[in-house]
């Protein structure tokens, strides 16, 4: 039989950063859990805790709503970083 192949328990980048409030104007640290089609990523696979998941779901849903980040991205369309297209609100 084969060994599986462990891997090391993936950390939280919101605790490491010492983050408590996700703002759904912070389009820099929504990145962190967004896919490159705008999709927020689960858990398992970015690390997150589950304090910090349901704030950055809730910042990203948000931010749609705000239209700072679209619902929908084009399937032909997929360019590597969308979020170059996005204007900041603050510099």
């Amino acid at each position: 039989m084969q060994e599986r192949k462990k891997y090391g328990k993936k950390r939280c980048k919101f605790c490491d950063m010492k983050i408590d409030y996700i703002s759904y104007k912070d389009l820099e640290t929504l990145k962190l859990g967004v896919s490159e089609r705008f999709k927020i990523m689960p858990s398992r696979l970015t690390g997150t805790c589950k304090k910090h998941q349901e704030a950055l779901s809730k910042a990203v849903k948000r931010a749609r709503a705000a239209a700072l980040i679209p619902y929908i991205v084009d399937r032909k369309n997929v360019v590597e970083s969308p979020f170059d297209k996005i204007k900041p609100l603050h510099k």
